[in-house]
């Protein structure tokens, strides 16, 4: 079964990429659409807060709908996407726990006009006993068994199942390309093109002279960017002014709201000491 989070931003492109492979392969589609009217509202907070990471609100959505449906249906393993190859480098300045739930209700509750009745979250203890315990199903990063490139999966994909080229990493949504694109570099300084050109270079696809040709580029032409801004402005009921006073305010870290970022990390880096002495063992 294939699992679908569907926020309101799919392009065109991402729609017709996961209908074609779930027709090929003879996958079962579940798709669950979010509450629009909520959701919509949670991001108008997000970036209204001004912290780094607004696509916390949909990472973390996925897993929740995820760990949902596999108690529901008995499903036993989630085969992730997830892999070394191409995310290994990423600056954790530049996102936040995808766990903590508190950290959106309070920035919801600070911001926000609507309440969060049926958006779907998991509380630390849930995402605890289904990640690092295994208790309901047990993930599987199937890409960290194999010699993973993006160059050959973009290839073969498109041999097999005539998937269509989106552009950048998660170009797929239209408000994630348009965060990358525009709210990223402008309001934070942050192209987060570096991090996964360099996971590409530390896997051996790219040289770093290719990287920084790459990067004297723009992500999103003059014209998309134009587009998006209008699209996105539009669909979250922002004018263009209220947008601006947005981008002019300065950042604020996620944890100036109740968060449990200082736990989450404590946490990750026991994790990563354990694995660690795992491995030189």
């Amino acid at each position: 079964m294939a699992v679908h989070f569907d926020n309101g931003w799919n392009s065109e492109v991402a729609v017709g990429n996961i209908e074609a492979a779930c027709t090929k392969l003879g996958f079962d589609l579940e798709t669950y659409v979010v509450n629009w009217n909520e959701f919509r509202d949670l991001q108008r907070s997000f970036l209204r807060a001004s912290v780094i990471d607004i696509e916390l609100v949909t990472d973390h959505a996925i897993f929740a709908v995820m760990h949902r449906l596999a108690k529901d249906r008995g499903v036993k393993f989630v085969l992730s996407g997830t892999n070394i190859a191409t995310e290994s480098v990423m600056p954790d300045a530049w996102v936040w726990p995808k766990q903590d739930w508190r950290n959106i209700r309070a920035i919801q509750k600070r911001f926000g006009t609507v309440p969060l009745m049926t958006f779907p979250h998991d509380s630390i203890l849930t995402f605890g006993m289904m990640r690092a315990l295994n208790l309901g199903c047990t993930y599987v990063q199937i890409l960290n068994n194999i010699h993973y490139r993006r160059d050959l999966a973009e290839r073969e994909l498109s041999e097999e199942l005539a998937w269509r080229d989106y552009g950048e990493k998660h170009h797929e949504s239209i408000f994630t390309r348009f965060y990358q694109c525009a709210i990223l570099p402008t309001k934070f300084g942050v192209d987060k093109r570096k991090a996964h050109l360099s996971s590409r270079i530390v896997n051996g696809e790219l040289s770093r002279e290719e990287a920084l040709a790459e990067l004297a580029s723009p992500a999103c032409g003059p014209d998309l960017l134009a587009e998006d801004r209008e699209y996105v402005l539009k669909k979250l009921g922002f004018s263009s002014s209220e947008f601006d006073a947005i981008m002019a305010a300065p950042p604020r870290p996620h944890d100036d709201y109740p968060s449990l970022g200082r736990l989450l990390h404590w946490l990750r880096r026991r994790r990563d000491l354990v694995r660690e002495a795992r491995l030189t063992t």
